[in-house]
């Protein structure tokens, strides 16, 4: 159940964060109430995940969830650079994560 919760965290990471872009610098209301909002969920899901998690392996997969789909975000609807070596680079971000995972607890 914790690695659901954190995985659901690191999706909230990623509402903030995009959020965050379009708030332009808190200047905007509504995305500004969307990255606060999406920051507690975030980090409350994280600190509840925590609980049976290691610190390392929680906060290193929450990190990449929110890095890698911001990473997505910003080329799918933002028309962000899309190159071969920043594709390689999310790979080896999620190769890393895998590995997390796989070395286990």
């Amino acid at each position: 159940m914790a690695w659901i919760v954190l995985i659901i965290a690191g999706l909230f990471e990623v509402v903030w964060a995009s959020a965050m872009k379009q708030s332009h610098g808190f200047t905007r209301l509504w995305p500004s109430v969307v990255t606060i909002s999406g920051m507690l969920v975030s980090f409350g899901l994280l600190s509840w995940s925590m609980k049976s998690l290691p610190l390392g392996t929680a906060y290193t997969v929450w990190t990449g969830i929110g890095a890698v789909g911001a990473f997505a975000i910003g080329i799918l609807v933002l028309g962000e650079s899309a190159s071969p070596m920043r594709l390689i680079a999310a790979l080896l971000i999620v190769s890393g994560l895998a590995l997390m995972k796989l070395a286990g607890n």
